[in-house]
């Protein structure tokens, strides 16, 4: 995960932003604003382990705008964290959210260790901890900042977050709204955790579906067929490889940090999965041929390339040997601002991270929507509209004197449930945040890339909040 020598991971957020910057037409002072992080909170503090001992925990968490609130963005574990990462990480957030039509700041919060080395019981003190230093510098709630689980954290995690915070301030009453990525049960939204592979599904297919981009490409429309490599099998990768297979494209190859494996026929992503749970690794798959560097996947001769796993893996040495032509970033910052410049004098077209994998705020949104109303999403009308589509279907049989097959009346039946509203508001999302981007985009022959796009298109959304706001006169 080492960021190029000469820049660090913010700066190259901050060039990106300077690129498309170029494109827009607000004041420099008004970019100079939208570009800096407004808060960032870097704390130190004791924890108990199980021998005894005290260790001392390097933790941040950074608010980058509050052009909207909350503040919203993941809480990563890991012994890569450090500010400048926690801070573009939250910048990218602002950027995303703005995309997507999700009217939150960007925030993003990290805990520097390796959630591997702790216990569990370790693990819970520490986020514990870590939550009530945000609670008492005001660093967290409902209408504030709302984390969500990033690398290394999850719904257990995001569980001991809310209960620290509820036991902090009691009698609030929309204290579960203070976090996201919850388990169903402490008012999780189900379709989380597929939301953000979805979302990259959804994302890819819309652009494979444009007869323009398409062409330039010298590719066929549609997903179907598409010979896709996966980088990363965590939930983003795993997920992303399953829409794209249900969808009738073919994985030909899925790399992890050990190796890598191809079967030119695809590949199904549970049984590698159940395999590298059985084996510890994805290497000597059933009918796969092995890659031991892991990395020469990104190289493979595929249509579309989809790194889910660590930032600049593609990188100004590799960027020529890519094959792919079309890479969708399902990860954070997988490429530098160097490739980026070799893949596009390539004609690859990069849909780029910041708003492909916004599945998973989009879908955070969705949850702490829910939290504020404290209803379940269906709840209200699933039995109604089921009811009323009954009654349709019976009204046509009766017209026609023909029946509806089995399978079509359960169709027609169903009412959604809440996997299936969370499911479509994502689609609807994804779908409204592409289009945009390519109408900025074929608007200004200029604009190199569909990530200055996309970040002409943030930046738009940003200025106008603040001058609306009258921060600018």
């Amino acid at each position: 995960m080492s960021n190029h020598p000469n820049y660090s991971f913010f700066q190259s957020v901050e060039k990106s932003f300077d690129k498309a910057a170029h494109f827009t037409k607000w004041d420099k002072g008004l970019l100079e604003q939208i570009k800096a992080c407004n808060s960032v909170y870097s704390m130190h503090f004791p924890v108990k382990m199980d021998d005894g001992r005290i260790e001392v925990i390097e933790a941040y968490r950074v608010q980058h705008s509050q052009h909207k609130s909350p503040c919203k963005g993941g809480i990563r574990f890991s012994e890569a964290v450090n500010q400048d990462e926690v801070m573009a990480l939250a910048s990218l957030m602002t950027y995303k959210c703005a995309i997507v039509n999700v009217p939150f700041g960007g925030g993003k919060g990290g805990i520097k260790i390796n959630p591997r080395q702790y216990s569990v019981y370790e693990l819970e003190k520490i986020t514990r901890r870590y939550t009530s230093e945000l609670v008492k510098k005001n660093f967290i709630g409902p209408g504030i900042d709302v984390p969500a689980p990033d690398y290394g954290t999850g719904e257990r995690e995001m569980a001991w977050i809310v209960d620290t915070y509820s036991s902090l301030k009691p009698g609030e009453i929309d204290a579960a709204g203070c976090v996201t990525g919850k388990p169903v049960s402490q008012g999780g939204v189900r379709g989380r955790k597929e939301a953000t592979g979805l979302g990259v599904f959804y994302g890819v297919r819309e652009v494979c579906n444009m007869p323009d981009v398409m062409g330039k490409l010298g590719l066929s429309l549609g997903v179907a067929g598409k010979r896709i490599v996966v980088q990363g099998l965590g939930n983003v990768g795993y997920h992303s490889a399953k829409f794209f297979r249900e969808n009738g494209s073919k994985v030909i190859a899925i790399a992890e940090y050990e190796g890598a494996i191809l079967n030119e026929n695809g590949l199904n992503e549970e049984e590698v999965f159940q395999h590298r749970k059985a084996t510890g690794s994805i290497l000597n798959f059933p009918g796969a041929t092995n890659i031991t560097d892991s990395s020469k996947a990104l190289e493979l001769p595929c249509d579309v390339l989809i790194p889910a796993a660590l930032e600049n893996v593609i990188n100004k040495d590799n960027a020529p040997n890519i094959q792919a032509k079309l890479i969708g970033e399902a990860a954070n910052g997988p490429l530098t601002p160097e490739a980026d410049e070799i893949l596009i004098n390539k004609g690859v077209v990069v849909i780029p991270d910041m708003y492909l994998n916004a599945g998973g705020v989009t879908v955070s949104y969705f949850e702490w929507l829910k939290n504020l109303s404290h209803v379940r999403y269906g709840r209200m009308e699933k039995r109604f509209t089921e009811n009323m589509n009954a009654h349709i279907i019976s009204q046509i049989e009766h017209l026609t004197e023909k029946k509806i097959a089995d399978t079509e009346r359960a169709f027609i039946m169903h009412g959604a449930e809440e996997v299936d509203l969370v499911h479509s508001g994502l689609e609807e999302t994804m779908i409204t945040a592409t289009h945009e981007i390519m109408d900025i985009w074929r608007k200004n022959p200029e604009i190199p890339d569909m990530r200055t796009a996309a970040y002409v298109c943030a930046i738009n959304k940003v200025a106008t909040t603040y001058t609306e706001l009258g921060i600018f006169p």
